[in-house]
């Protein structure tokens, strides 16, 4: 049977670092898996790589549709944006095939509820919140037009996503 590694990490704590140097690691023969939103593409990501970047519209016909295994929705300063995983075919867990995936702790749980609790494997990334910070304002000054209020929004909403009692 196949298996699931949920990479989980505040935003910044250099989960998609990880997540690269794993999946460029052959003998890990790890398979990657991408997930859904509806927000706009930062400069520099590609389709398909770091998500598949999707309508209002897309989405709601995979949530009629019942492909939708987990999903977690932010009201954000511009709209509200979905991120997702989907039955979309990327998973095959009848062979011997292990897949890597990035998730919130709550994406976890709703994963391992739809696939099993013996095949969904949790593997947090904890960084310094300071070093994080860096790291988040590093990137968004990068961006053509920064955002430092989301930025600033997905750091507190990620204490709270990652408090302690909800990682027991």
């Amino acid at each position: 049977m196949g298996k699931i590694f949920v990479l989980m990490g505040k935003s910044a704590s250099g989960k998609d670092a990880v997540y690269r140097n794993l999946l460029q690691d052959p003998q890990l023969d790890l398979k990657k898996v991408v997930l859904y939103t509806t927000r706009p593409k930062r400069q520099g990501e590609m389709e398909g790589r770091q998500y598949f970047f999707i309508s209002d519209a897309t989405y709601e016909e995979m949530r009629k549709g019942g492909r939708i295994i987990e999903e977690r929705s932010y009201a954000t300063k511009l709209g509200v944006w979905h991120y997702f995983t989907a039955d979309d075919g990327q998973i095959d867990l009848s062979g011997k095939q292990a897949y890597l995936m990035i998730a919130t702790p709550e994406a976890f749980l709703a994963i391992r509820a739809y696939f099993g609790e013996g095949c969904v494997f949790p593997v947090l990334i904890q960084t310094d919140n300071g070093i994080r910070l860096e790291r988040a304002l590093r990137r968004e000054r990068r961006q053509e037009v920064p955002r430092y209020d989301e930025m600033c929004r997905r750091f507190l909403a990620d204490e709270e996503d990652f408090a302690e009692d909800r990682l027991r």
